[in-house]
């Protein structure tokens, strides 16, 4: 393994407009499940549906398709290239989508959803391993989190203009607003991003590679013990994610604040993130994560008390599960840096297993926590809690016992 701080030494194209595409790429699938959540009564109404939870899985049928995907994408990609197998996975998204918007029943458009998320994964997946190409150490935690802000422009938007689409079509229409989001991007990547992963560099597909990669991956246990604790932390978020439309109908009887609430929460993820990009390269990522999960678990252990004695308030939720997600966003781009660092030589196949760790796992564990809503509010804030202390004992084992020790020095740019 080269130094783990230094900086890769090719450039693409320039700094702003790659921290704007790698964001959009990185988005693809977030706005593919926020957009959809003002349209899940919609749905509900068009198949008929009795049971309002079913209609949660028309968000984590799409995640866990799109953990399933990165098992397959990251490895093509060290084998073809990072471009051609992006393309490939854009171009499926886009038909994909146009699918969905025609499915005929629930269960249609439940496999649907499954396949869009695994087109989608060829984004998510590969924008990790394309910054990971560029960058390393501290500096790839700066530019993670920077992409992060960028990224987080989906969850404040996507539900707005879902309740926008909402207003003058069918709910079928957010399905083709997202085929034509994903051809423009189609187009920008072609047009724009070179190769990032030079042939020279390219390792054949077949079975010795991967086990040879996944015994690289395994003789790193922090790595997948960093990796385990995003999965778990993400399995918090998608149950957020897949309640907020029933807190804000059932609860609150105010469907039509859920877009402005989302935003909120989703600005203070951004401020957690911007926080991050100005403070990681000073303080270290694991100084940072390590804080920032233990301030998550205060704040949860508030929130839970607070929802259970008591009717809570729009105004106190926003600001309690804010303040949860502004420290979740201070975790999960630094977990992501610290579980990639040692992958240089395998960026593509690791971020395929941490990317399937975290959308198949993570989704897995939203339904099930999404399950025991029964309405109230005090669900969502205890999933927090107990997801937490599990990731802090995952953390706690990948640092033998040791919290806020910094493996890497301050890196300096070129």
């Amino acid at each position: 393994m080269t130094e783990p701080n230094r900086q890769a030494e090719r450039r693409t194209i320039p700094y702003a407009e790659f921290v704007a595409m790698m964001a959009c790429l990185s988005a693809l699938g977030a706005i593919a499940t926020d957009a959809m959540l003002p349209a899940l009564p919609a749905i509900g109404s068009a198949f008929a549906v009795t049971d309002a939870n079913r209609l949660q899985y028309v968000v984590t049928t799409f995640l866990m398709g799109s953990g399933i995907g990165q098992l397959a994408f990251g490895p093509l990609s060290d084998t073809y290239g990072r471009r051609r197998v992006l393309l490939t996975g854009i171009g499926l998204y886009t038909l994909l989508s146009l699918v969905a918007a025609l499915s005929p029943s629930l269960p249609i458009l439940f496999i649907a959803r499954v396949l869009q998320g695994m087109a989608s994964a060829a984004a998510v997946v590969l924008s990790r391993a394309i910054i990971r190409d560029q960058y390393a150490g501290s500096r790839m935690a700066k530019v993670s989190s920077t992409i992060f802000i960028v990224f987080l422009a989906a969850p404040i938007l996507a539900p707005s203009i879902g309740q926008a689409i909402l207003l003058i079509a069918p709910w079928r229409y957010i399905f083709g607003f997202l085929a034509l989001m994903a051809a423009l991007l189609f187009g920008w990547v072609g047009l724009r991003l070179p190769e990032t992963w030079p042939a020279e560099r390219r390792h054949p597909l077949g079975f010795g590679p991967v086990v040879a990669t996944a015994r690289f991956v395994l003789s790193h246990p922090s790595s997948l013990l960093y990796s385990g604790a995003m999965m778990v932390l993400f399995g918090a978020l998608l149950t957020y994610v897949a309640t907020m439309p029933q807190i804000f109908n059932d609860v609150f009887h105010a469907p039509t604040r859920m877009a402005p609430g989302f935003a909120a929460v989703a600005a203070m993820m951004g401020l957690g993130s911007f926080t991050n990009v100005k403070i990681v390269e000073r303080f270290g990522m694991h100084r940072i994560s390590h804080s920032a999960l233990l301030g998550l678990l205060v704040v949860s252990a508030v929130h839970t008390l607070v929802a259970a004695h008591g009717p809570e308030s729009i105004l106190t939720f926003t600001l309690l599960q804010g303040l949860t997600m502004l420290c979740f966003g201070l975790c999960l781009a630094n977990f992501g840096a610290i579980s990639m660092q040692p992958m240089g030589k395998v960026a593509g196949s690791a971020a395929s297993l941490q990317g399937m760790s975290m959308g198949l796992g993570g989704a897995l564990l939203g339904a099930l926590c999404g399950s025991f809503w029964h309405g109230s509010i005090r669900l969502l804030p205890l999933v927090f809690l107990i997801l937490g202390l599990v990731a802090l004992s995952l953390v706690l084992l990948a640092e033998r016992g040791r919290l806020f020790h910094n493996h890497y020095g301050p890196l300096h740019s070129h």
